[in-house]
Formats: structure tokens, C-alpha cells, sequence
């Protein structure tokens, strides 16, 4: 058997995947050459070097570190999903009891503003909702074609956009709105052609590209469904 010392000079001379795969095939290397694996060292950037044995003790002591960060932000987000679950659970409720559509817009506008929001605004694709005249919400009417720049400019292939508005666009989609910082919008129905739901903020940082959109998206499914019972669908 060759000793350890020709063994590393052997190694140096090999690429590091034949070292690897000899250690693979030889699991018992370290147990026959304990003595010699005890005074190897490890380059280390802050100590020069450190023995073997430390080295693979910080490499778990990191691991572990990392595990309990993975498990603290799993049971964070598990946290915010039960929070946004029992915040959804709510509103349904509270939109199903509505005895009018003003009643129900109110109960939404009281649901955001309970958030730190500013507002929350409905609009319905004229071509989908029976809202003409004489409906007392044709103000909840708005044009598919015209809404189509928009959509393109700010959503583009997906149903959410976060962020801000510029002054013509907001005068388009949220015509009685003021002081608007950011936006949540919405496509609603299951394919997004139904409407538009937009959450508002004052603060210009409040919603911003890359935010999580689930509760946006389970709102969007849902409001249609209980609209329905005040404005028919065409």
C-alpha cells in the first residue's frame, strides 16, 4: 500500500475528479491514514489554514445555519399564508352578506382601507356586464378597446401589474381617485376579460414590481362570481 505522503504527491499530479472518485471508491482512506488526516490543513481565509477536522466542522456548522434559515422563512411564509387565507376568508364573507352592489363596493372600499390602503375600484368590460343607462353603476363601465393600451403598456402578458400610473392613465381607469402613489391592478375572471380591479396607495412605494400577487389573484376570481347577483353578464 502506498504511503500517504506518495499518495498526495501522486494526487497533485491528477485532476481533481480521479482524487474525488478515489475517495469514493476507497471510503475507508481517512480511517487507514487517521494520523496523517489529523495534520492535514485547509487553506482558510482568515486563519491561513485550519486542520481537516475544522474545516469540516464549519462546513456543518454552515449547513445548519442554513437549514434554520430555510425552516424560519418557511414557517414565515407559512405565517403570511394563513394570515392571507383568514384576510380572504373574511372578505368573502363579508361580500356575500351585501344586500346591494353598493352595499358590496362599500363593504370592499371598508376591506382595503382596513389594510392602510386608499381604495379599492371595480371596473367592468362594457362588452361582458349589462351596465348601460338606465343601471345607476354605468360609472363601472369601461371599454375594453380602450383599456387595451394600458393592459399592454403596464401588464403586458400577464393578468397583475404593480406599481405607478402616469396622469392620463389614472384619469382612464380611476377617474374619481386621488392623490394615487402606487397601484395593485387585476384582470378579473379566470381569463382575465371581466374587469379590473385596482387597489390604491398614497405611498409611491407601497406596491412595486416583483411583490407577491396571490391574494390579488384569488380576488380576481372571486369578484365576478358575487357581482353577478346585482349585474347581469351579457
Amino acid at each position: 500500500m502506498k504511503q500517504l505522503g506518495e499518495q498526495l504527491d501522486q494526487a497533485a499530479r491528477l485532476d481533481d475528479g480521479t482524487v474525488a472518485q478515489f475517495l469514493l471508491d476507497n471510503p475507508d482512506f481517512f480511517i487507514r491514514n487517521a494520523c496523517q488526516v489529523e495534520q492535514m490543513r485547509v487553506p482558510h481565509v482568515n486563519r491561513g489554514s485550519v486542520s481537516l477536522l475544522e474545516w469540516q466542522l464549519a462546513r456543518q456548522r454552515n449547513h445548519i445555519r442554513l437549514l434554520e434559515e430555510e425552516i424560519t422563512l418557511l414557517m414565515e411564509q407559512a405565517g403570511a399564508n394563513e394570515r392571507l387565507f383568514n384576510r380572504l376568508l373574511y372578505l368573502q364573507s363579508d361580500l356575500a352578506a351585501a344586500d346591494s352592489l353598493l352595499d358590496m363596493l362599500n363593504r370592499l372600499q371598508h376591506w382595503a382601507r382596513g389594510l392602510g390602503l386608499s381604495g379599492a375600484h371595480v371596473r367592468l368590460f362594457t362588452d361582458k356586464w349589462y351596465i348601460g343607462a338606465p343601471s345607476d353603476f354605468t360609472h363601472l363601465g369601461i371599454s375594453r378597446t380602450a383599456f387595451e393600451p394600458l393592459r399592454i403598456q403596464r401588464l403586458g402578458q400577464g393578468n397583475h401589474y404593480l406599481g405607478s400610473l402616469n396622469g392620463p392613465e389614472l384619469l382612464q381607469l380611476l377617474p374619481q381617485a386621488r392623490q394615487v402613489g402606487s397601484v395593485a391592478i387585476s384582470l378579473m375572471g379566470e381569463n382575465g376579460d371581466l374587469g379590473v380591479l385596482t387597489f390604491t396607495s398614497r405611498d409611491n412605494q407601497h406596491y412595486q414590481p416583483g411583490m407577491g400577487t396571490v391574494l390579488l389573484q384569488q380576488l380576481a376570481i372571486l369578484l365576478p362570481g358575487l357581482l353577478a347577483r346585482w349585474v347581469g353578464r351579457s
